[in-house]
């Protein structure tokens, strides 16, 4: 597997909220036997408390924060898995390589609006607002080019984009 780093077993997701990163990890992880590790998850189970209730009880500073540590965390202590990161990390992390094989899951703006129902924005505290979530995007967008070393189409069925991350990384 091709990597910059010493992590060349973990992959590491990432894309805008809606992008698909949850859904692909889990099929990713099903299809190569490796552990799936959801950042956001991992973030809310060390806080005893849902990403909404931190963004409200302590704000976004402290949330981002909290992402600096897990991505910490995960470089150091994860190996042989894939990592799905939140929306925001590729924001406040230098280097994702450092955890793992950086893949961006590339979805326009448009194809997420239509993923995203009215109660997953109450759980996605940056979407309340679709025209804030959509000036995010953009802003991420680039960001989330420079970081990844695979760009994957995630405008396609799910078995389809896993094939491709395989055969980028194997690679």
């Amino acid at each position: 597997m091709a990597t910059s780093s010493g992590c060349a077993d973990n992959i590491v997701l990432i894309g805008f909220m809606g992008a698909g990163k949850s859904t692909v990890g889990r099929a990713l992880a099903k299809r190569t036997g490796r552990y799936f590790l959801d950042a956001d998850a991992l973030i809310e189970t060390a806080q005893g408390k849902a990403i909404p209730s931190i963004f409200h009880d302590k704000g976004e500073a402290y949330f981002r924060e909290l992402e600096r540590e897990s991505a910490k965390w995960l470089a150091e202590c994860v190996r042989g898995s894939i990592v799905s990161t939140g929306g925001g990390m590729p924001t406040v992390v230098e280097r994702l390589r450092d955890i793992g094989t950086v893949v961006y899951l590339k979805l326009p703006f448009e194809k997420i609006l239509g993923r995203i129902t009215p109660q997953e924005r109450e759980r996605r505290p940056l979407f309340h607002d679709p025209a804030h979530a959509e000036r995010l995007f953009r802003a991420r967008e680039p960001v989330y080019e420079k970081q990844a070393q695979i760009v994957v189409d995630a405008d396609r069925d799910v078995e389809t984009i896993v094939e491709e991350i395989l055969s980028s990384v194997e690679n």
